[in-house]
């Protein structure tokens, strides 16, 4: 992981998305006439608000729903239900859940998605200028084909790419170069808002570093607000402003970066936390290894969706749903005893 820069002074502004109660269930199928027999709850729930010039990291182990919020928010999959509030340039705010084809053509130019894997979400018949134009050419924000072709080497030159290479294809392309390419398409229509989607978890550490710093330096650029999406917690710690802990479907943990990663109050959030390696050969590494797996979204427990894997439980975790509570100022947890524990961070290990 990339050593922290200089500090960064941010400029973090009014909220720019707030997400309300968000759910996505999938039907379970069965038999000839395919009829439901119930629901996997991937969503199930999720309120949060990201402000303009923020990085807002959402970080869980696989099946938490992270990836599926993600696509909710964007239209890339339909939300069940819930609202998800944007803010546009004028003012103006919009449910991008409930918006029609027509509304949201009118106004996806301002959110855009990166990918993980660079290769799958880049067309292997397109060239670099086509695969970067589009967005420009979809919403007819230029047509002049020289215009185009200067905004693309524009943008080009600022991920870091040689404009000399306009024409080739993806697969002439290293997997830091293609990830370039999807970041650079991601910027072409001069979004507000980006979701990262897992976008370095598919690369060598190294190339994860000249990415990272990469989306830094175009942030503090062009003012972008980002929803970094993420199992890696070194890399959340690294670029994110605060951090949201997702298991199930829903929202366990939330806090700033610094407050969640010293002193986290959810027992899942600790069990993450020991986990993330250290480059300090004086500490010896604790890992919390939680029995069991995932809960199951489809048949999820009852209460506290984590109390078959959490060591702190008690009689009333499997009873009772734990409230959204504040623990502290900016700080949230959903744990009925979010109060009571001393739960250990990454710099409290011993």
């Amino acid at each position: 992981m990339p050593e922290p820069e200089a500090t960064r002074t941010k400029e973090i502004g009014e909220v720019l998305l707030e997400v309300r109660e968000l759910k996505k269930h999938f039907p379970i199928e069965k038999g000839f006439f395919r009829s439901v027999q119930g629901q996997v709850k991937a969503v199930d729930g999720v309120s949060f608000t990201i402000r303009e010039g923020e990085t807002f990291g959402l970080v869980g182990e696989s099946g938490s729903g992270k990836t599926t919020l993600g696509r909710c928010i964007v239209r890339g999959i339909e939300p069940t239900s819930g609202q998800i509030m944007f803010r546009l340039p004028n003012g103006d705010e919009v449910d991008i859940a409930t918006l029609d084809k027509k509304g949201l053509r009118a106004v996806r130019k301002h959110f855009h998605m990166i990918f993980q894997d660079p290769y799958s979400s880049l067309d292997p018949r397109m060239s670099v200028l086509d695969i970067i134009s589009e967005p420009i050419r979809n919403n007819k924000l230029l047509s002049d084909s020289r215009e185009i072709q200067d905004r693309v080497r524009e943008l080009m030159d600022k991920v870091g790419l040689d404009i000399q290479h306009l024409n080739r294809y993806p697969h002439a392309f290293s997997g830091g170069q293609r990830q370039r390419i999807g970041i650079a398409r991601s910027l072409a229509p001069s979004p507000l808002l980006i979701v990262c989607d897992e976008a370095v978890s598919a690369l060598d550490v190294s190339i994860q570093a000249q990415i990272l710093n990469l989306l830094e330096d175009l942030q503090e650029e062009f003012n972008l607000t980002f929803l970094f999406i993420a199992h890696d917690l070194s890399v959340v710690e690294h670029i994110s402003d605060r951090v949201g802990v997702m298991y199930v479907g829903q929202l366990v943990e939330l806090a700033d970066t610094d407050s969640l990663f010293t002193s986290p109050k959810h027992p899942y959030t600790e069990a993450l936390l020991s986990a993330v390696p250290t480059t300090d050969p004086e500490i010896k590494m604790d890992r919390i290894v939680l029995p069991g797996e995932v809960a199951n979204p489809a048949a999820p427990p009852t209460g506290c969706y984590f109390h078959p894997r959490c060591r702190y439980a008690q009689a009333i975790c499997a009873e009772e749903a734990p409230a959204w509570t504040k623990v502290a100022n900016g700080h949230y947890a959903a744990c009925h005893f979010a109060d009571e524990l001393e739960l250990r961070g990454v710099e409290n290990e011993s």
